[in-house]
């Protein structure tokens, strides 16, 4: 029995572990299949679509499954219509919150955020009601051993503004505009890039200290991250440490 339970933990696990695999992939592929209709299915001249491409590599999406995202985005292969919509609202204590949002249905994607938003104590906004207090940005995951010292200065040499250590590796901060620039010059530089994306960086922060908004807003982002048509989600909480 002991083995037998040992088994089902372990395929327990594996179910969760292809259950994220499985909404990442959809995520990654919206991405591809926009990028490629904005801006076409080359992605020497389409930096969205290359981002995109690195991206998709990076959690090992299959060669195939890329090309039928590209494919799908230039109208080549028939399928799901895709848009991008930003959403701006507050959160539980008045907690400031973007989400970004690829849908093929905006009105079910707007009424199910407003949905959220309001069983978790916080309210949708109209357009600039929150995005005034924030900054889009590049930001570039990579994953390395190199100290920030080393890392800062490749990272200035290539374009970028600032480096932020983190548990894996670092965040390489860069404009909008440099994005491509600076992460093909970090590759190029023997870093091993795992993400690149534009980021909406707060301006003022808000500290959330009452327990109950806590609570809520730690699932609020829970119940975001695992919704199909987000992207991704910014905000300006300033959240307790777990411990």
């Amino acid at each position: 029995m002991a083995g037998h339970s040992k088994w089902a933990n372990i395929k327990r696990r594996k179910a969760v572990v292809d259950a994220k695999r499985g909404k990442l992939f959809t995520k990654v592929s919206k991405e591809i299949i926009v990028a490629a209709k904005l801006g076409g299915g080359d992605p020497d001249g389409n930096a969205r679509l290359r981002m995109a491409i690195e991206n998709a590599r990076s959690v090992s999406m299959p060669v195939d499954t890329i090309k039928r995202a590209i494919l799908r985005g230039t109208g080549e292969l028939e399928g799901t219509t895709y848009e991008d919509v930003i959403y701006e609202g507050y959160g539980p204590g008045g907690v400031a919150v973007i989400v970004v949002c690829t849908t093929d249905h905006r009105n079910r994607t707007t009424q199910e955020l407003r949905a959220y938003f309001s069983k978790y104590g916080g309210n949708l906004g109209e357009t600039n009601s929150v995005s005034w207090n924030f900054t889009r940005r590049g930001e570039i995951r990579i994953e390395t051993n190199r100290s920030e010292d080393d890392l800062l200065v490749v990272a200035l040499e290539v374009g970028a503004e600032d480096v932020l250590m983190i548990d894996d590796g670092a965040l390489i901060f860069c404009s909008i505009d440099t994005l491509g620039t600076v992460g093909n010059g970090l590759a190029m530089s023997d870093l091993d890039v795992r993400e690149q994306r534009i980021v909406f960086e707060p301006g003022t922060m808000v500290t959330v200290d009452d327990p109950e908004h806590v609570r809520l807003m730690e699932k609020f982002l829970d119940v975001l991250d695992d919704y199909d048509d987000v992207q991704n989600v910014f905000h300006n909480a300033i959240l307790p440490d777990e411990d």
